[in-house]
C-alpha cells in the first residue's frame, strides 16, 4: 500500500496537467497523507466519479471529500474514522461500505443536495453497534436506499415514522440484500410505516457463504436478527403508494406467507408481488438446498396463491420466477 501510494504522489507531482483532465479515477490499496488527497481533488477538476478502495492516510483520521463536479462517489474498504462529504453540490450516489466497529460515526453529510441514492454494505459481528439510518443518514434526503447485511447480523435498528420522518420523507425505492435465512422479516415493516412516499420494497433473503466456507456461518452464537426488533401500536396501519413488493429467496414457509400477508394488508394499493427463487452464488455456489421449499409446481403455487388470499385482490398480480424460468425468460 505505501508503495502505492509513493507513486501515485510522484504522479501528482509530474503530470499535473493530465489529471486535470481525468473525469473517472479509480484508486485501490493507496495510503496518502491528507494533504496529497486534497491536492488530488484540486488538480481532477472534471472528476465526476470516483472510486478508494482499501485506502488511508497512514492512520485512523477523518477523511473530509470537496469537490464541485462529482456525482458518484464509492468507498470501499478504507479505514477512515468518518467520512465527511463536506461540499459536494453535484454528489447523486453514493456506495459506501466496510467501515470498523468501533467507529461510531463513519458517514457525515454536509453539502449534498441532489443526494439521492446511497448504497451501504457492511459485514457485522454481533459486537457491531446498532445503527439508526435516522442519525447515520442526518440530512441526505433520498429516494433510493440500498442496505446490503452480507448474510451475518442485522445492524439497522427499526425506528418510528417521527425519526425517520425527515431522510425517508421522499424515498421511493429501498432493497433490503443479504439478509441471513434464519431472520425473521418483521422487523423490515419499518420501512414502510417511515417512508410513506415508498414504491417498491425489494427483500433479499440468502446465506451466501462466499470465499469463507461454511465456518463463516458457525462463527455466530446469537441470533442474526436479535437486536432487530419491531414494534407498532398502530394496528390499522395504511400505506397508500407502495405498489411493488418484491422477495429473493422466497420460500413457502410461515415466516415469507406471513410477511407477505402483512404487506399486503398494509398496502392499500399494492399492484404486484414478484417471488424469485434464490439463485445460485457464482462465488461459492451455494446451491446445497436439500430444505429449499420455493413453488415451482402449478399446484404448489396455487396454495401460496390461496395463502395469501388473492381472489380478495383482483387488481393484485402475483408474479413466481423459478431459476428454471429466469434461465428461458418464462416468469410470469
Amino acid at each position: 500500500m505505501v508503495d502505492n501510494g509513493t507513486e501515485l504522489n510522484i504522479f501528482l507531482k509530474h503530470y499535473p496537467a493530465i489529471l486535470s483532465g481525468l473525469t473517472r479515477l479509480k484508486l485501490q490499496n493507496v495510503r496518502l497523507p491528507e494533504s496529497d488527497l486534497a491536492k488530488l481533488f484540486g488538480l481532477c477538476k472534471q472528476l465526476e466519479f470516483l472510486r478508494l478502495d482499501n485506502c488511508d492516510m497512514h492512520f485512523i483520521s477523518l477523511l473530509e471529500v470537496e469537490h464541485p463536479q462529482l456525482r458518484e462517489l464509492e468507498i470501499l474498504r478504507s479505514n477512515f474514522e468518518t467520512v465527511d462529504l463536506k461540499w459536494l453540490p453535484e454528489l447523486t450516489t453514493l456506495t459506501f461500505s466496510c467501515w470498523l466497529p468501533q467507529h461510531d460515526d463513519p458517514l457525515s453529510f454536509g453539502h449534498v443536495p441532489l443526494l439521492h441514492t446511497v448504497i451501504i454494505s457492511n459485514k457485522a459481528s454481533l459486537s457491531y453497534k446498532m445503527l439508526k439510518l435516522s442519525e447515520f443518514l442526518r440530512k441526505a434526503t433520498l429516494s433510493n436506499l440500498h442496505v446490503n447485511f452480507q448474510s451475518e447480523k442485522i445492524w439497522v435498528k427499526p425506528e418510528g415514522p417521527r425519526e425517520l420522518s425527515h431522510v425517508f420523507n421522499k424515498l421511493r425505492l429501498v432493497n433490503l440484500a443479504g439478509i441471513s435465512e434464519e431472520c425473521d422479516l418483521t422487523w423490515t415493516m419499518f420501512i414502510l410505516h417511515g417512508a410513506p412516499s415508498l414504491e417498491e420494497l425489494c427483500i433479499r433473503v440468502c446465506d451466501c457463504l462466499g470465499i469463507w466456507g461454511k465456518k463463516a456461518l458457525e462463527c455466530s452464537k446469537e441470533r442474526k436478527d436479535a437486536d432487530a426488533k419491531w414494534e407498532t401500536s398502530a394496528s390499522d396501519f395504511k400505506h397508500h403508494n407502495l405498489s411493488g413488493l418484491r422477495i429473493i429467496g422466497f420460500q413457502s414457509e410461515d415466516k415469507f406467507v406471513n410477511y407477505v400477508t402483512a404487506v399486503m394488508e398494509s398496502a392499500v394499493n399494492l399492484k404486484d408481488i414478484y417471488l424469485h427463487e434464490k439463485p445460485v452464488c457464482e462465488k461459492c455456489m451455494y446451491d446445497h438446498r436439500p430444505k429449499n421449499r420455493y413453488p415451482r409446481t402449478k399446484s404448489q403455487r396455487t396454495l401460496v396463491s390461496n395463502s395469501f388470499g388473492m381472489d380478495t385482490r383482483p387488481l393484485l398480480t402475483l408474479h413466481f420466477s423459478s431459476l428454471r424460468e429466469q434461465c428461458y425468460g418464462s416468469a410470469g
